[in-house]
């Protein structure tokens, strides 16, 4: 493919720093609240990422100085500004929400994904913007809240399937079913993170020197097949049995040589792999859930 253009977003800033791309959230004055445009320009940012081979990871944040990292959706207009002219024609069956077109995203994004929470996040700023990550680095003093039951709603942006598996059903239903706030440090939701740092201006660099680390010592092409084997195992240990062994012989003759000649000569490695040349026709093994709606422009 072309080498992707960054710069035409009006929400985010992108920029590349090395192998990182970097998606600086464009609203403080707003608490970095979703407008519109925020889930579309974030889909397409993570879409590019996905077929850039100079990406290796992706770095989701917010200015430090920002009133909140994320405060959620726009409210100010009702419920209705969530649904497009095509889906009101069609009836509620048509609508898709874009907090989980965004999940959806990020989650399948190849490159691994990192959020770094330096600030207040609330609503989607807890579900989008984060539980689809990889990691996650959080400041110690948000204030952060899944506040939907006391909105009247329901939890969006595919939180119900992705925080369960990743703090445990007793520990979802505590954060989802009171809608109350808590703080990273509880024992909640403590387990999300890879570090909790305690002042906001730490969360940032801390999650950039890591990003780099990773996209230095990583392979990009066994990284998008780790990802597929932890998202979409097989339905018993036969079958990931099945699924690893390919995987183990597919990239032993890519970038697993590089592996071992780096290992055994005591050097960090130079994986040279990239996706669109070495993935192969085997990946993905999983068929994908089309979830566009048949007539709403989704």
């Amino acid at each position: 493919m072309s080498t992707p253009n960054y710069t035409n977003f009006k929400t985010i800033i992108v920029s590349l720093d090395e192998a990182v791309l970097v998606v600086l959230m464009n609203r403080s004055k707003q608490r970095n609240s979703w407008s519109h445009d925020v889930p579309r320009e974030l889909q397409k940012v993570f879409d590019l990422a996905d077929r850039d081979d100079r990406v290796r990871v992706v770095i989701v944040t917010a200015e430090h100085t920002a009133p909140a990292f994320c405060a959620g959706a726009e409210l100010a207009g009702g419920w209705d500004l969530l649904w497009t002219p095509e889906e009101e024609k069609e009836g509620p069956h048509a609508h898709r929400d874009q907090g989980g077109q965004t999940s959806l995203a990020i989650y399948r994004c190849r490159k691994i994904t990192i959020a770094a929470v330096n600030g207040h996040a609330a609503g989607v700023g807890m579900t989008a913007m984060q539980l689809p990550f990889d990691f996650r680095f959080v400041w110690a003093g948000a204030k952060l809240a899944f506040p939907f039951v006391r909105r009247g709603i329901v939890p969006e942006a595919t939180s119900s399937y992705l925080l369960p598996r990743l703090v445990g059903h007793s520990r979802a239903n505590s954060l989802l079913l009171t809608g109350a706030t808590f703080t990273p440090e509880s024992p909640l939701i403590q387990g999300l993170y890879h570090q909790i740092l305690p002042t906001r201006e730490e969360v940032f660099p801390t999650a950039l020197a890591f990003a780099k680390e990773l996209a230095a010592t990583t392979s990009q092409v066994s990284v998008a097949v780790a990802k597929g084997l932890i998202q979409n195992p097989g339905n018993s240990v036969e079958e990931n049995h099945l699924l690893d062994s390919r995987g183990m012989r597919e990239l032993a003759k890519t970038d697993g040589a590089e592996g071992i000649h780096s290992f055994m000569e005591k050097r960090e490695p130079k994986f040279t792999g990239t996706l669109s040349k070495d993935l192969g026709s085997w990946f993905p093994w999983w068929q994908q859930i089309n979830t566009k709606h048949r007539n709403g422009k989704l």
